[in-house]
């Protein structure tokens, strides 16, 4: 069974760069590597109905947290056969986001912290209910907010696929969701984290992961 390890960060923190850094990392070393993003534009209804509706389709869809968390969360669902199918047959698998995600940006948008109530409720869902499987490792890649809007409005610029939504243009949900993921790396929850900056070299951190990893300290399934 291999490694589920997971990068969280805001939108544009640099979490695409970071993870194929990684896995290059990991695959030079001669690991068998899978990776995933979440939400699976593209390939899930409810991911896609989700982004329209962050930008302004579906009604008001997106003026509810919970309506909006069950999106993401469904996605997810429909993933579990082949997330699982994935740690069967490979050493890492590399998600870019993860039910984290859902956590933080739900209890940011609810005005509540890691401790509250609307991260053990998206627990209970996506955990408990659907039965994704947990992480053995989550990394958070924080950058000053400023930093991440900047690359956001550069990604938006530059891919035309890209168009800033909803979540992304709010900088002060931006600010609350930094604080609840670092509020959920503080409180480990759910695996051990490990938190890495802009400047973090791919290589080194690639190597402190499957040190964690290897030595027992993240959570075994």
């Amino acid at each position: 069974m291999g490694d589920l390890i997971v990068v969280e960060g805001l939108d544009g923190a640099g979490k695409r760069t970071l993870s194929a850094g990684l896995v290059g990392t990991w695959r030079a070393e001669g690991r068998k590597v899978a990776t995933l993003a979440f939400p699976r534009y593209g390939r899930s209804i409810h991911a896609d109905l989700g982004a329209e509706a962050l930008r302004g389709q579906h009604g008001d869809t997106a003026s509810s947290v919970e309506a909006m968390a069950l999106l993401w969360a469904l996605d997810r669902r429909e993933a579990a056969d082949e997330l699982r199918e994935m740690l069967s047959t490979n050493d890492i698998v590399l998600l870019d986001r993860y039910v984290a995600s859902n956590a933080a940006y739900t209890a940011a948008r609810r005005h509540q912290d890691a401790a509250g109530p609307a991260v053990e409720w998206i627990r209970q869902l996506e955990f408990d209910r659907f039965g994704l499987p947990v992480p053995d490792l989550q990394l958070l890649l924080r950058v000053p907010v400023a930093l991440a809007a900047e690359r956001a409005r550069h990604r938006a610029a530059t891919e035309a696929d890209r168009e800033r939504d909803a979540y992304e243009r709010d900088g002060d949900l931006q600010c609350r969701t930094g604080e609840v993921y670092d509020g959920l790396a503080q409180r480990h929850w759910m695996s051990t984290w490990e938190v890495a900056g802009p400047d973090t070299d791919p290589q080194q951190l690639a190597v402190r992961i499957s040190n964690l990893l290897h030595d027992g300290e993240g959570v075994t399934r």
